[in-house]
């Protein structure tokens, strides 16, 4: 596969899960919603970390340090945001967190979440 190729991929399963994300959403299951958006941040983040260094991207999930080691070099307030989010993906795996997600993963909150996360996701995209 040539480095085109990866990027493209990691944009294209990116977002092949937008609409999973908006579905997880309208039928309530907001902790699985966030889970999904956390995972589109990472994999457009994997296609910038193929863009800027010319290799496979990490098996890890960590946005921050993803985004570290890329060229994109984000503000504090952009960081802080990834921090958050990372948040999303242990809530979703863990039971001791999962339970807890299930009390903060209100519609609310899951919206104003996910219409933060998609703002940032279509601003890396526009970055490729």
């Amino acid at each position: 596969m040539t480095l085109e190729e990866q990027i493209q991929y990691w944009v294209d399963i990116a977002e092949h899960d937008v609409p999973v994300v908006k579905s997880m959403f309208e039928n309530g299951h907001y902790v699985w919603a966030l889970f999904i958006s956390h995972l589109i941040l990472e994999k457009i983040i994997k296609a910038h970390y193929v863009k800027d260094t010319q290799q496979t991207p990490p098996k890890i999930h960590d946005l921050v340090s993803l985004e570290r080691r890329t060229k994109l070099n984000l503000s504090k307030e952009q960081r802080e945001f990834l921090l958050k989010v990372n948040n999303f993906n242990l809530e979703s795996r863990y039971p001791d967190f999962k339970r807890n997600a299930f009390l903060v993963a209100t519609k609310a909150y899951t919206e104003d979440y996910m219409k933060k996360i998609m703002e940032m996701y279509e601003w890396l995209k526009n970055k490729i």
